[in-house]
């Protein structure tokens, strides 16, 4: 009986406590600088899981890629490199290779190539699914030299005609592998790793 009275005297010293210092202290504390949580929703919407890049996926994107880089006869030009960053902030890399994968999956793997290669309706299918994941990833700033990059990529692709269509395909490895880099914060592991 003695314990059960302790006890309660020390509980109701508790909320006596609670209710007199700590919920003023809490009520007068500062709110975290305005724009501290847009910064993080806007990191967090050009983020995607690293779980996504399954081995499976990732093959069928590397045979795909080979198999239309054999048929590539321009070896000077490249279209997916690091150009697409050139005078961009790193901050601002997933949201360029959100638009190349667009523009890509768009402009090449939804026109007669989805039926002329092996996986490539899978392929497109796959990608157009990450850039859905990253339909509110806006960059800070700087739009303007990202869409001169990503306009000189889709000049490029256009003045090469069909064969721009085979080398974005015969590219879609280097994609895979940029986009992943670019929107995961996970270490990066598997995958073959070109230097153009």
């Amino acid at each position: 009986m003695a314990c059960l009275q302790t006890l309660t005297r020390s509980f109701s010293g508790w909320v006596f406590f609670c209710c007199c210092c700590c919920l003023p202290l809490l009520l007068t504390s500062p709110l975290p600088p305005k724009g501290a949580g847009v910064a993080f929703t806007a990191h967090h919407a050009c983020r995607l899981r690293k779980i996504s890049f399954q081995p499976y996926i990732r093959n069928h994107t590397y045979t795909l890629a080979k198999t239309a880089r054999d048929s590539d006869q321009d070896t000077d030009n490249r279209l997916i490199g690091q150009q697409l960053y050139a005078n961009v902030k790193e901050s601002n890399h997933c949201y360029v290779m959100r638009r190349a994968v667009e523009m890509v999956v768009k402009d090449v793997l939804l026109t007669e190539a989805k039926d002329q290669y092996l996986y490539a309706k899978e392929v497109a299918e796959f990608l157009a699914a990450l850039t859905q994941q990253l339909k509110h990833c806006e960059p800070s700033g700087q739009r303007e030299q990202i869409e001169r990059n990503l306009g000189e990529m889709k000049r490029k692709m256009e003045e090469l005609g069909k064969n721009g269509k085979t080398k974005a395909i015969g590219e879609l490895d280097l994609l895979f592998d940029y986009i992943e880099n670019a929107c995961t914060d996970a270490p990066k592991k598997g995958g073959h790793k070109k230097k153009y």
